[in-house]
């Protein structure tokens, strides 16, 4: 068997419409991704003793805010991608085009989860723990539509699980071919290529499972399950990143993204020995929030209104039983 026909095909296109409006497979694995963190972090929140639909509040904020951040990042970080001669701007709001730096989005993110943390006075490091393995499901179903995109892959590979990467044609706007169609499936020059996307998908899989078996295995507390999730995800998007081929700002020869994940490496094991100095994990109290609804407070004896009315009313005289004998008069001494 050829290396060729080992391979696995990219998708022809990454955007489909329904009418005039565009249906984009990167849009949809964000959602998908959003659902699942939020789903298992409220899951994990009530398991430890917190008050349901708790995740839900706080995501209100925390989404946004780290859907703003993982822009920025992105941005920040790829300017000439959006402020060169010839490049479009505005383009740097297309959020549905694809781009965004987790970086950014854990750290706005946290930003908008504070917020909502302190409204409902619960504290930020256990729910960060209990969010922490959706948190990275989410990003391994995001990289899922990197795959749609057709981007984020690496150098040619004469491996079996190599991806045949096509030529995407868009005769609207030559120059956007992120929103063109393979017709033809000519494939690009480094085809096949690696499939880094889907190296980090297996990898933020298996840190999801690191951090569920550490967390129930020691009973980690203030923010630690977080602390080994980054720890976990860094070292794989070190290594994966270098093998990666778009374009990217270097400094001292590495990537932006690889000085960031050694520096967050370093600060995530750092604060995961810290951290483990303030003892056991969240007591279950503490992550009641202020607002939750206490049932009130039940009668003593727990007995049916009805019944306390039945034991109050007085009770029926007593009949003396007609088939019981008379009593014989007493005999006195003039009888």
């Amino acid at each position: 068997m050829s290396a060729y026909l080992a391979t696995f095909p990219s998708p022809d296109r990454g955007v489909w419409h329904l009418g005039p409006i565009p249906i984009r497979a990167y849009a949809l694995c964000i959602i998908a991704g959003i659902i699942v963190a939020i789903w298992w972090g409220e899951r994990r929140w009530v398991a430890r003793g917190g008050t349901k639909g708790t995740v839900i509040d706080v995501a209100v904020f925390a989404v946004p805010f780290g859907l703003v951040g993982g822009r920025l990042y992105h941005v920040i970080t790829d300017p000439e991608l959006y402020f060169t001669e010839g490049r479009n701007p505005w383009n740097a709001f297309a959020i549905w085009d694809g781009g965004l730096g987790i970086w950014g989005a854990i750290a706005l993110g946290a930003v908008g989860a504070l917020i909502a943390c302190r409204r409902k006075g619960i504290p930020l490091p256990a729910m960060a723990d209990a969010v922490a393995p959706g948190i990275v499901v989410a990003q391994a179903i995001g990289r899922i539509g990197n795959y749609f995109n057709q981007e984020l892959y690496g150098a040619h590979t004469d491996l079996p699980w190599g991806m045949e990467v096509f030529q995407r044609f868009n005769p609207e706007d030559p120059d956007n071919l992120l929103n063109g169609v393979a017709t033809g499936h000519i494939p690009l020059p480094e085809s096949p290529v690696h499939p880094t996307f889907l190296y980090e998908l297996l990898w933020n899989l298996l840190v999801a499972l690191l951090v569920v078996w550490a967390d129930r295995r020691f009973k980690l507390g203030h923010g630690r399950a977080f602390a080994l999730y980054v720890a976990g995800y860094t070292v794989g998007r070190g290594w994966i990143e270098m093998m990666r081929t778009d374009t990217a700002n270097h400094i001292l020869g590495l990537r932006v993204n690889v000085w960031t994940s050694i520096l967050l490496f370093l600060g995530a094991v750092a604060y995961f020995v810290v951290a483990g100095r303030r003892g056991p994990r969240e007591a279950p109290e503490t992550l009641v929030g202020k607002d939750a609804v206490t049932p009130e407070a039940a009668p003593e004896d727990n007995e049916p209104e009805h019944a306390k009315v039945a034991a109050e009313a007085p009770a029926p005289a007593e009949k003396p039983a007609e088939d019981a004998p008379a009593e014989e008069p007493k005999k006195t001494e003039e009888s």
